[in-house]
Formats: structure tokens, C-alpha cells, sequence
């Protein structure tokens, strides 16, 4: 992992000093390794290294390319062998990441974006063409974000510098408030208007009055994997996830690995570790780290990770969350926090526990289980699979597996198949879904303009598109793409973040398997229960769905009251046209006295808050009113 920043003045300008190391300052927590510059015809460019793979010591950034491009990379490359074996000209075993991304650029120009399997970000300076490319990864696991106006473009790994040193105050962009109190915001958004992301799997052409967005890259619908039997589709997944696993091991310091005790993070352990018995894992050792809280009566999770220790022989770090600090807190000093994900109290003891952990066992990769839940079939519903057989005709199917399920789940066949049904109508015929209804405490105008957002960019099913199957599996991934836009870039202790669920090859795989090997009637994740048979624990692999834990949160409130009905009376939110604050102290009421409330946007709504009212203080954003990021383009975006 590593951090950039860029400022391009399109009159040749450069930039003040003092600006330059002003930013050079806010990039050091995130790349404490190099600190590397490239200055020319009003193009400046930082960066600085945090070194998580051997090759990478070797790489000298920005590289100015052959053919005269200045190319900056943040990344992983996952397919090393197969781009070494198509540019076997130019490199060879030992070329380093960067020096195949070069190559492969001055031989394809952007096409060879699709070609780079991994996490990764780039910029490229053209000095030919006097233009700016600028490129993420498909999944979308790395952060590129950008600001242009009619004279100049920054762009920067992290938000900070584009945010303090811009010398003006922000609107805050509507839509981002919605999608992060809801379902989280678009990916190619940010939360300041004026400044965008670039979106995964997507390019940015930047030319003085020319701002053009392309997409470089997508799933094939085509794509279909057929197998006689089980164990083929057994053997293949154990392949894909193996080499899933296998590539984010690549570093040369210990990678720690999340082991919540629940089947995702167990299974990334114990196939780690299946890895490192047969010497393939590119890693000194694996470590594990585990929170715990017995307070909660419905979340035990220690006797499920211990039992991933027992099996390897190691016990990892144990953290308890029973002593968690109130949800709601205000920065003091000069802190500035760039996104409400980021708002965290790095004071609590389960942070200083977890910093602790990664410093003293010199972690520098953390191995998450994010997006295996969502992708490998643990929402056990049978309505993809129903609408599937419903598109293409095959009735008799259709009804042995309405009854199968109608079995399973205890409801009526007719029921099973009016959900199915239901996603190729519009909302507005059938009604918007209860769970994906805005929070009753926010305005009618906001709610009104930001309808789209709020709900989680809900599209109705195409009933003569790709295959029902597919279409819900992009849906998904659209989901977990938000998700990761929101994840803040750690420092302090800076470390960079793996997901082997999110392998696009795993993807690739799990997308073109027919949905009856994921999920079956009375077995969710069919496919990785069977695969993984012997791999990881048996306890694990048969466990219930764990439960969702809110209780902690509802008693903290109920526990500080005082503080937080003090918060409503002067809420930044309502200041800024967003929350009806009577309402929100109503709900919060509710929760405080143990009732149901919808504990995840309550919470939200709090962090906002806090976040908000910290950027108020710091002087950075317009103290009323909102804008959605339209009334900020500058230029045309083109698709």
C-alpha cells in the first residue's frame, strides 16, 4: 500500500512551496517508507511508500515510462505469471509490479487496465498529450479521489490534502449523506462537493476543458460453468478460493488475519494455513487477532475461534469489546477526520489493544473476511433461483423447488413466488420494501431529492436482461463496492487490507456456477460447506447464521442519556436541512427504553453528527445547506 498526491496547473504553474510541503506532511502517516517527488511543466506529483511485498523495495515512483509516461502506482498484482508470460520481452520473474504495469501500458495504452488482476490505483501523466489518466481497480478495494475546475486538477490517494489545504469551505453532498445513512453512497462520490472518486473498474480522462469517465471493465453475463457432478464444482471452488487466499498472503512481513469465529474469516485461516503447510504462502507467518464480548448473551463467539486455534496450534490476540465507549463523541484540537467512516475513538481500549497487536508482531496486511457472506451464499433465500426458472420457462423445475422451499422455510409456495415475481415490477406499483424505507426522523426534502440513494439505488429486475442470477449478483457487488468506498485508509498504525472473498477470478468463478450449488433448501453456502470439508472445522462449517448484535449500543445510550438529548436540541444535521431533530430525540427515546428501533441508521445518524460538528469547528464546510454533486461538475463527464 501506498499513498499519492498530484496538482496539475493547466497554465503551467507551479505549485507554492509551502502547499507542497503541507501535503507532503498529511501523506507521511500513510507512507512512512519513501518520500519521492516528480516536478515538471506545472505537474507536481508526491509519493510515499509503505512496503508490503518484497518487489516493491525496488520500485522508484513516480517512473517515468519509455514512452515518456510519469506513472504512479498503488497495488497489488495478482496475475505476475500471466502478464510476465505476454511481455516476456520487457520483463521477467524479477521485474517488480510496477515495472509490468509499465510495460503493459506502453504496449496497450488503457486496455491494459482490464488485464490487471488485484487491488490497485494509478495516475498517469501523458506529457505528449498534456492529459491525466487516472484508473482503479474492478472491485474497487483501493481509494483515488479528485478535484478539477478550470484551472488545475489535484487528485490524491486520501481525501486529507484535498480537503485542507483547497483554501475554501465545502457544501457537503447530499447523496453521499443519504447513501451513508442508508446503504451507503455511490462509489464514484465523495462526501465534499467538488471532489470525486474514481469509480472501480473505471478510467478518468482529464484534458483542460475535457473530463471524460469510461468503464474499462465488467462481468460477462455469458459466462457459465457446467459440471456433471458435486465434487467437480467441489474441487474447482478449492481451487479459486486456495489462489484467492494464496495471493493475499504475498508480503514479507507476518499478515494478520480477522478470525471472528465465523465460517468467512475461519476459512481464510484454516486454507492459510493449508497453504503454508505445502510451502505456497509468500509469508513469514500468520497471526490471528479475535474480539469477544461475553456481556452480550447472544454473541458467543470464543468457543468457534478457539477452535480454529486449536486446530493450528496458535492462539491469537483476543480482544474484549464488553467495555466499548459511547457511540457518540466531538474531536477536540485541530483532528481532522475526512469521512464519517474514519470517526473513531482511537482512545478506547479495544483500538489501543488492536494497535498494540499489528506494532508488536510487525503486521503490516490485515486479512478480511468482508464479502464472503454476500457472494458465497449465506443469505439463505431461494428468489434468484425462483426468478430464474421463472424467465426461462421451466415450470416443473419451478415448482419442485417452490416446494422444496415452501418446506424450508415454513411459508406458503404462492408467498415464495410473489417475491420472486415482485423484483420485475416497479416500486411504485408493488410498494418500497419496509427495511429499505428512509429513517422516519430525516426531512421530506432531503428524503425527496435523495429517494434513489436512501433506498440503496434499488433497480427492478429486467425481465429480458441477463439472467435474474446474474443481475442479483451484480446488485451485490454494487452493494460491497459502496461499502468499500466508505473504508477509511488506516494510520496510525497504517496497514493495508486484503479480501480474498473479493478475488475477482473467486468472483468470476462463484458468478458462473449455477445458483443451486451455492444455496440449497435447509443449506446456505452449500458449495463452501462441502469444499471445505476437512479444511476448516466441522463446528464452524455446520454453525447457525450468527446474530446480529445491537443490545450494546441501545444501553449505552439509555447509560450517557443526558448527553445525547443534549445533542438533539442543536443538531448540525438540522441546520443543514437533513433532520427533523424532535423526531430523532422521539426515536432515541424508543431505543433508550429498550424497544425496537432500526439500531444501524440511528447509529449513523449519530456518527454524522459528530463527524459533522467537527468539520463546523475546523471551519471547513458551509455552515447551512447541502448541494448533490451535479451542481458542482465543471466540466462534462461522458460515459
Amino acid at each position: 500500500m501506498s499513498v499519492q498526491f498530484g496538482r496539475w496547473n493547466f497554465e503551467g504553474q507551479s505549485a507554492d512551496p509551502g502547499y507542497i510541503e503541507n501535503v507532503s506532511a498529511a501523506l507521511a502517516p500513510y507512507g512512512p517508507d519513501s518520500n519521492e517527488a516528480y516536478s515538471n511543466g506545472g505537474v507536481q506529483i508526491l509519493y510515499r511508500a509503505f512496503h508490503t511485498i518484497k518487489e516493491s523495495y525496488r520500485e522508484k515512483q513516480p517512473c517515468i515510462s519509455p514512452s515518456g509516461a510519469v506513472i504512479t502506482w498503488d497495488g497489488r498484482l495478482d496475475n505476475r505469471a500471466d502478464l510476465i508470460s505476454d511481455l516476456r520481452d520487457v520483463v521477467s520473474i524479477n521485474s517488480t509490479d510496477l515495472d509490468i504495469v509499465v510495460a503493459a501500458y506502453d504496449k496497450w495504452g488503457a486496455n491494459c487496465f482490464a488485464m490487471l488482476v488485484g487491488d490497485w490505483a494509478l495516475s498517469i501523466w501523458n506529457t505528449a498529450h498534456r492529459s491525466l489518466l487516472l484508473a482503479r481497480d474492478p472491485i474497487g478495494t483501493k481509494h483515488l479521489y479528485y478535484s478539477v475546475d478550470s484551472y488545475q486538477i489535484s487528485w490524491s490517494t486520501i481525501l486529507d490534502p484535498l480537503v485542507l489545504f483547497a483554501g475554501k469551505t465545502f457544501f457537503i453532498c447530499e447523496e453521499y449523506i443519504a447513501g451513508w445513512l442508508s446503504f451507503f453512497p455511490a462509489p464514484h462520490l465523495a462526501p465534499y462537493v467538488g471532489i470525486h472518486s474514481v469509480a472501480p473498474a473505471s478510467s478518468v480522462l482529464i484534458r483542460p476543458g475535457r473530463h471524460t469517465v469510461s468503464r474499462y471493465w465488467d462481468f460477462d453475463p455469458k459466462k457459465r460453468i457446467c459440471y456433471r457432478s458435486d465434487g467437480e464444482y467441489e474441487e474447482h471452488f478449492r481451487g479459486v478460493f486456495a489462489e484467492a487466499v494464496r495471493r493475499r498472503l504475498r508480503s514479507d512481513s507476518p499478515v494478520l488475519a480477522e478470525l471472528s469465529g465465523g465460517m468467512d474469516s475461519s476459512s481464510i485461516v484454516c486454507m492459510a494455513d493449508t497453504l503454508a503447510a505445502r510451502g505456497a504462502a509468500e509469508t513469514p507467518r500468520l497471526d490471528t487477532v479475535s474480539y469477544y464480548n461475553d456481556s452480550e448473551p447472544n454473541w458467543n463467539e470464543r468457543p468457534y475461534f478457539t477452535a480454529v486455534e486449536a486446530k493450528r496450534g496458535r492462539i491469537g490476540c483476543h480482544i474484549d469489546l464488553s467495555k466499548q465507549e459511547q457511540p457518540y463523541f466531538e474531536l477536540s484540537g485541530d483532528e481532522f477526520v475526512a469521512t464519517p467512516s474514519s470517526y473513531r475513538n482511537s482512545s478506547s481500549e479495544s483500538e489501543k489493544k488492536y494497535t498494540e497487536c499489528l506494532l508488536s508482531q510487525g503486521n503490516r496486511v490485515v486479512l478480511s473476511g468482508i464479502g464472503g457472506d454476500e457472494v458465497m451464499g449465506g443469505v439463505p433465500t431461494p428468489t434468484p433461483e425462483l426468478q430464474e426458472l421463472l424467465t426461462e420457462g421451466h415450470f416443473i423445475q419451478l415448482a419442485h423447488q417452490l416446494k422444496l422451499w415452501a418446506l424450508n422455510k415454513r411459508k406458503p409456495w404462492f408467498y415464495l413466488l410473489f417475491e420472486a415475481a415482485r423484483e420485475f415490477f416497479p416500486s411504485g406499483l408493488i410498494g418500497i420494501p419496509e427495511h429499505r424505507r428512509p429513517a422516519a426522523w430525516l426531512n421530506a426534502g432531503f428524503v425527496n431529492r435523495n429517494r434513489d440513494a436512501l433506498q440503496g439505488y434499488e433497480t427492478r429486475m429486467r425481465l429480458f436482461g441477463p439472467p435474474p442470477t446474474f443481475q442479483g449478483n451484480i446488485r451485490t457487488m454494487a452493494a460491497l463496492q459502496r461499502q468499500l468506498g466508505c473504508t477509511a485508509l488506516p494510520s496510525g498504525p497504517t496497514y493495508e487490507k486484503r479480501y480474498p472473498y473479493l478475488d475477482r477470478d473467486l468472483l468470476e468463478f462463484l458468478y458462473a456456477v449455477p445458483r443451486e450449488q451455492l444455496v440449497r433448501a435447509g443449506q446456505r453456502r452449500s458449495l463452501m460447506r462441502r469444499a471445505l470439508v476437512g479444511i476448516t472445522p466441522g463446528e464452524l462449517l455446520n454453525r447457525k447464521r450468527k446474530a446480529f448484535i445491537s443490545r450494546a449500543r441501545l444501553a449505552a445510550i439509555a447509560a450517557d442519556w443526558p448527553r445525547y438529548a443534549a445533542m438533539t436540541q442543536h443538531m448540525a444535521m438540522s441546520s443543514h436541512g437533513i433532520v427533523d431533530s424532535r423526531k430523532f430525540l422521539e426515536v432515541l427515546q424508543i431505543g433508550r427504553r429498550g424497544e425496537e428501533v432500526p439500531t444501524v441508521m440511528l447509529m449513523r445518524t449519530i456518527i454524522f453528527e459528530g463527524w459533522l460538528r467537527n468539520l463546523h469547528r475546523l471551519g471547513l464546510v458551509n455552515l447551512h445547506g447541502t448541494r448533490n454533486p451535479a451542481s458542482a461538475l465543471q466540466v462534462p463527464v461522458q460515459s
